[in-house]
């Protein structure tokens, strides 16, 4: 595919981000639980079915997690049109895994990145709090050279707007020839790496798997793992 212009293929990559929501996990395990909470807090404050309400929410949860409105649309399946969303809404939020699982493999390519010299970065968009529970429940924070946070540089910087990865790629010491980003969403991760003028490869895991691909996606794979393996093999990164 064509790329931003002024892009040219490195002869080494120095510096890698990864996504985080459906690229190192998938956030369907986070989701159940934060529902599996909502519908707990819905039966004891307004006497719902549990089980029913939290089918509901896992339903419409599929259909697109950013959609908004999952709550309010459960309550209204389960003729609950009045209960308040508000404090159920509270729970989601405030929602606190104590263990996430990473897909397979993703802790030992992320040592055998840093073990070959390659410098990463985290870049991941959400609630502060919510997104370094994942990254606690995960596991994952000694894994990273550096992690970035878009809403710590402010909600209006969330990807698709490049100042995070461009964050990452200063941190790193990288410039956009060195960089690739990995990451899940086409609208999201890619649209921000090019942005910046940088590559990203796009994996095809979670809920956007079969979403088109980005004008100026550089790569596709299906896993975060094979992106890595990709870039190791066609001999691009450091240390391969």
């Amino acid at each position: 595919m064509d790329r931003p212009l002024g892009i040219a293929d490195p002869a080494t990559v120095t510096a890698v981000a990864f996504d985080l929501d459906d690229t190192l996990y998938l956030q369907a395990d986070w989701l159940s639980g934060a529902w599996s909470e909502v519908a707990a807090a819905a039966a004891e404050s307004a006497g719902i079915d549990a089980e029913e309400f939290n089918r509901a929410l896992l339903r419409i949860a599929a259909e697109g997690s950013d959609k908004g409105g999952i709550i309010d649309r459960a309550l209204a399946a389960v003729g609950a049109e009045d209960v308040a969303v508000r404090p159920l809404v509270d729970v989601f939020l405030a929602h606190r895994p104590t263990r996430l699982d990473p897909l397979a493999g993703v802790e030992e390519m992320l040592a055998h990145l840093r073990a070959d010299g390659v410098r990463l970065a985290l870049v991941t968009d959400g609630a502060l709090s919510t997104q370094q529970s994942k990254i606690d429940a995960l596991e994952l924070a000694d894994a990273f050279d550096r992690i970035v946070m878009s809403d710590e540089l402010g909600r209006q910087y969330r990807k698709p707007h490049p100042r995070p990865v461009l964050e990452a790629m200063r941190a790193l010491d990288a410039t956009a020839d060195e960089f690739v980003m990995v990451g899940d969403r086409p609208d999201k991760d890619v649209a921000s790496a090019a942005g910046a003028g940088a590559r990203a490869v796009r994996v095809r895991t979670g809920e956007y798997a079969d979403r088109p691909d980005h004008p100026f996606t550089w790569r596709v794979a299906p896993t975060a793992v094979a992106a890595a393996e990709m870039l190791r093999a066609e001999g691009l990164l450091a240390g391969s």
